[in-house]
């Protein structure tokens, strides 16, 4: 159904260089080129030389609880099965058998030993080692070289705080110093308890007809468009308050690598109650912030990171937002993925995760106020969703093309905070476009390497 047609490799080259150039000249002068979006041959180099050379998120360790436990996930194009072995280890591998191809695997998630490729029987354990196939003396006149014919297995997989990430090649930092600053606001997002938190049901998945890097680049600095764009949610009197407000009480936290977040005021707005992004008191009193430094605790009791991007494709949400309309808002936290599909088509994955010491009733209510905002059928999601498919429709019109369309990232430049403590930089105000600017800086170095 999505397919892209190949072009001549040195035309190619060629097309994607000038291209580069444009993006750099472009943003030097606060634009973009439209061309970076709903594009065949951009699509085909972000799958090689983003997505199979960068840190990409998975999973959370607690969908995958037990020995034998895996899980169907994707890096970039790829289908992987991520496993736990028996040692307690997890392994990403490809999801195509050695002999002729076909995927081994063909659910969702589950438990097994082994896997069996449907085709000629070839066997692998669940940590991709080659066991056997049907009649081996006689096809093949003896065992074959297990080590040798194995699935390919991703070189590198490391957890952060229950997140489990993944990277293609043996090349590069290692997670912690590729995430760098956003590791720390991991710990403060994430590491609010000993118990860490859990997945509290399956991801949600649905297409959209949106460049994957709409969504990326929207969460990781865009508070901007929410009191245009989603204005309905405070006509519709589905959230108390006026969203146009939101703009000028956020705040942005930028970091290395394009990672970015944005973090909202939300105490000097709303009040004390909204201190750790309006936890009740009583979840508040279980938290322990021991570990935490004296940036990282003035932070999430006063700006607290609300949204985020890491590059490429991960982002993460937390914000206070009533399970029912009328109701006192309560704090869920999504974890989103904007998985490419094909030029201009994107899949969109959404996780609502708490803390495992969370009372079911809470939880419940969490899960449900992160549908009614952020589900497939969220007030919020459809917004964004169908302004980026906007997007994806001028990165491939003949007249925009025709006559070099740029995009503007020209808002009024700020300053960082000099007397910020914590990693990173820190900004007073998120207009400035400066977190999209890294972001797309950062897929331009991705893009421009072993060109």
């Amino acid at each position: 159904m999505y397919k892209y047609n190949s072009v001549v490799p040195g035309d190619e080259k060629k097309y994607l260089n000038a291209l580069y150039d444009r993006v750099e000249e472009g943003l030097n002068q606060g634009l973009l080129p439209v061309d970076v979006f709903n594009d065949e041959k951009v699509f085909r180099a972000e799958m090689e030389r983003i997505f199979t050379r960068t840190w990409v998120f998975v999973g959370h360790e607690s969908e995958i609880p037990n020995s034998g436990d895996f899980m169907l996930r994707k890096v970039g194009l790829d289908q992987v099965i991520v496993t736990r072995g028996s040692k307690g280890e997890i392994n990403v591998l490809l999801n195509h058998c050695r002999h002729r191809g076909t995927e081994v695997c063909h659910e969702d998630k589950g438990n097994a030993t082994h896997f069996r490729c449907p085709y000629h029987g070839w066997i692998y354990k669940n940590n991709g080692d080659f066991v056997g196939a049907p009649d081996m003396r006689q096809a093949y006149g003896g065992r074959l070289d297990a080590k040798k014919w194995g699935l390919l297995k991703a070189p590198r997989v490391d957890t952060i705080h229950g997140l489990i990430f993944t990277c293609l090649s043996d090349e590069g930092p290692g997670l912690r110093e590729y995430l760098g600053g956003a590791a720390w606001m991991f710990d403060a997002i994430f590491g609010l308890h000993p118990d860490g938190v859990r997945v509290l049901a399956a991801p949600e998945r649905f297409i959209v007809r949106a460049d994957w890097k709409s969504g990326a680049e929207n969460f990781c600095g865009d508070a901007y468009h929410v009191g245009t764009a989603h204005y309905s949610a405070t006509a519709s009197k589905f959230i108390p308050g006026d969203v146009r407000e939101t703009g000028p009480n956020a705040r942005g936290y930028m970091f290395e690598n394009g990672h970015g977040f944005i973090g909202h005021a939300l105490r000097s707005w709303f009040g004390p109650p909204f201190e750790l992004w309006g936890y009740p008191p009583e979840i508040r009193a279980q938290f322990d912030l021991s570990h935490l430094d004296e940036t990282q605790i003035d932070m999430i009791t006063n700006v607290p990171p609300t949204i985020s991007t890491i590059f490429p494709n991960m982002s993460y949400l937390r914000f206070p937002q009533p399970a029912q309309p009328g109701e006192f808002p309560l704090a869920f936290t999504s974890i989103r993925l904007w998985q490419p599909v094909a030029p201009g088509v994107m899949e969109l994955w959404n996780w609502i995760v708490d803390y495992k010491f969370m009372p079911e009733e809470y939880t419940k209510r969490s899960y449900i106020a992160g549908q009614f905002g952020f589900g497939s059928g969220g007030i919020f999601e459809q917004d964004d969703t169908a302004v980026w498919e906007g997007i994806a429709k001028v990165g491939s019109s003949p007249w925009s093309r025709k006559e070099k369309l740029q995009l503007n990232y020209q808002q009024v430049r700020v300053e960082p905070d000099p007397n910020w403590k914590g990693p990173g930089k820190f900004f007073n105000s998120i207009y400035g476009e400066y977190m999209q600017e890294a972001f797309w800086r950062r897929w331009l170095k991705d893009m421009r390497e072993s060109t």
